[in-house]
Parts: structure tokens; sequence; C-alpha cells
């Protein structure tokens, strides 16, 4: 994962752009990108739409005074996420660029997505009246980005206390997986916290099933948990990872393990989707629940 979001767009060393509303959400979601890009190295770029919703009115026309309110809405929004990014950064090495645009969010940043390392939103924006950037543009990223995506909710999680926490991946057991789990390593290196690989394996309920099948069932997922981090362990020796086998069904067990995490990491879509589903209904599911940050990454 690290070397091919070094190349994204063919850059040497993408940016992890993030977007702003002037929401208190939003500046949340701010901080935690400058906190992640200070720990990859990579340069941060803020972005906000100021944009005029559609359906703001019929035959609507924006004056020049009225563009020229909207600039400066933006460049006061920029300001204080600038504010914001460098008072979480550590240090003064982060390299930190603007822009207001006056394109829609959602295609904005999409596009902007093609050259990220990662896109950060909040998990909502202000709501559609004041041109809120978040909330239903974070469900359109998770589906569309080229990108991972981060959803940062009511916490940063940026405080002493959360960044002693473990990373907390899910892991399915099929090849959709993968790359969740090379980005979570990654992360969970470059935090120095360990990482849970978690893998709930009944999604159905079975409770019939005899206990020597039951056996057998999880001795078969034990297994494939182990394959599926199998050389992670020679490649990422400083991360300490806690294996978490539960037999119950994904979305619940994950929710339940993320109080005790400092971030999230889940794959677009697992085994129950088709290949044409671009976000499961697990990570679906999360993305309204969590509270702690979480990185949707999409399947290759």
């Amino acid at each position: 994962m690290a070397q091919a979001s070094e190349a994204r767009g063919g850059q040497l060393n993408p940016p992890i752009v993030v977007a702003t509303d002037g929401s208190a959400v939003s500046y949340l979601a701010v901080a935690w990108a400058a906190v992640d890009a200070g720990l990859h190295g990579s340069p941060l770029e803020i972005v906000t739409s100021v944009a005029v919703p559609g359906g703001w009115g019929p035959g609507a026309m924006l004056t020049d005074t009225d563009t020229d309110w909207l600039r400066l809405e933006g460049e006061r929004v920029v300001a204080e996420a600038t504010r914001v990014a460098r008072t979480a950064a550590v240090g003064d090495a982060l390299t930190i660029s603007s822009d207001i645009t006056f394109d829609t969010a959602i295609p904005h940043l999409i596009e902007r997505s093609r050259h990220a390392r990662l896109v950060v939103v909040g998990s909502r924006g202000r709501g559609a009246v004041r041109r809120g950037l978040l909330g239903s543009v974070s469900t359109a990223l998770t589906r569309h980005a080229h990108c991972p995506i981060a959803v940062v909710h009511s916490t940063a999680a940026i405080d002493p206390v959360a960044a002693e926490k473990p990373v907390l991946v899910g892991v399915d057991g099929t090849p959709n997986s993968v790359p969740a789990l090379e980005l979570a390593f990654e992360e969970a290196s470059r935090r120095k916290v360990g990482l849970d690989a978690l893998h709930a394996w009944s999604d159905t309920n079975r409770a019939g099933l005899p206990l020597p099948e039951w056996d057998a069932v999880r001795e078969r997922e034990t297994e494939l948990l182990g394959e599926r981090l199998a050389g992670f362990g020679e490649r990422y020796p400083d991360v300490q990872v806690r294996r978490v086998l539960v037999r119950d069904r994904p979305i619940q067990s994950l929710l339940d393990a993320s109080e005790n995490a400092q971030l999230l990491v889940v794959g677009s879509h697992g085994r129950g989707g088709f290949g044409g589903m671009l976000l499961g209904s697990t990570s679906n599911a999360l993305l309204h629940s969590v509270e702690c940050p979480m990185i949707v990454v999409p399947t290759r």
C-alpha cells in the first residue's frame, strides 16, 4: 500500500486532501488529517467548496457581489482550518495548501482523489441550506473515490489517551480485505501502536449446528485469518498483532471493538458483495455508526 500510494497519480509524495465546510466536525477532520499527514510526511491540502447548492432558486444568478462574498467566506473557513491544522500537527514541517472552489463538492473531491494518498471528510456537515459540504459527501466518496477515504465522526482520536489505542481492521477472509490490511498495518506502524485484526465468521444464525461442526468451522476460520495475515509480520515487525476471532456478525463485532480503537479500517466491500457493488453492507453500516475515525479502502 505504501509503494502504491507514493506513486499515486504519478506523484512521488501524493497529498492528503481534507474537506471542510466550517462545521465543527469538519474541523475535527482537519485536525485528524494534519496529524496523519505529519505521520506520512505528506503535504496537506485543505479544500472548501463555495458552490451554491442546486435548487437555490429558479433562474438564480450570482452577482459579482455574491461571488465576492462566497470567496471571502471560503477564505475565512480555510484560514480557520489552517489554524486548526497547525495546532494539531506535530512540529513545523507540515506543508499546507488550500483550495477554494466554486465546483460542487462531490465531483471535485472525486477528481482530487485520483492524485491523493487519502481524502478526509467529516461524517456530516452544516446542511444543504448552508451549502453543507459533508454528510452526503462522505457517503458518495466512499462509493466512488479512487483512493482510500477517511471519515471522522464525533472525535478525532488524537488526544494522548486515544493515541495509545490500537488500530482495528476488519478481515473477511477474501482478497478484498488485503488492501485494508496493508493500509492498517502501515497506519499502526507509523502510529507506533498495535493492530487488532478482527475476523467475524458467522454472518447468519446457525445455532442448530452441533458443537463438533462449530469446532470445525472455527478451526477453518482460524486458519483463514492466519493465511490473510501471513507475510505482514515480516514486513511490519514493529506492529504487535492481536487476532480477534468472533462467532458473530461483522457489523456488531467491529462496532463493539471500535470503542477501544483509535482508527477503524475496512474494505469497500467483502465476501457478501457482488463485484459491482462499490460499498458493502458492513462498511456502509459502520460508516453511520462508529465514533472513532474510519478509513474505507477501495478494492483493487
